[in-house]
């Protein structure tokens, strides 16, 4: 199996179900781990034959723009739109942490992770 992986994107962003959550923002890192056939890419070294990084990258800037309650909802609408653009993709892991959570104690974020496998063709399955 081939898979590309980006990992640690930092971006500002405002999501909350908390009215300050939406106006202060904070940092989110994000990893995706993506699953696809790369060996077309490693004989031809023609981006064509690969899923450009830098396209996942900037869905996911996109829809982190969005502002919404739930991170759950955040992701589920990166997967979405990552597949949506390229459907060769069989299988998306993507992991959101809020840095800094409004709740009592000290921690270095909390997080969600939600992941999809897609059967080629344009159908999913939830795992």
């Amino acid at each position: 199996m081939s898979k590309i992986f980006l990992e640690d994107v930092k971006i500002y962003a405002y999501h909350g179900v908390l009215p300050e959550e939406n106006i202060i923002g904070t940092y989110y890192i994000l990893n995706a781990e993506i699953h696809t056939d790369l060996w077309n890419a490693a004989e031809s070294d023609d981006l064509n034959d690969t899923i450009s990084y830098a396209d996942i990258n900037d869905i996911i800037h996109n829809e982190m723009k969005i502002n919404s309650k739930l991170l759950e909802h955040v992701a589920g609408r990166i997967i979405a739109k990552i597949h949506e653009s390229f459907e060769q993709i069989s299988y998306i892991r993507l992991k959101i942490t809020k840095t800094s959570p409004p709740m009592k104690g000290e921690m270095k974020g909390a997080s969600i992770e939600l992941e999809k496998s897609f059967l080629l063709g344009g159908s999913a399955e939830n795992n």
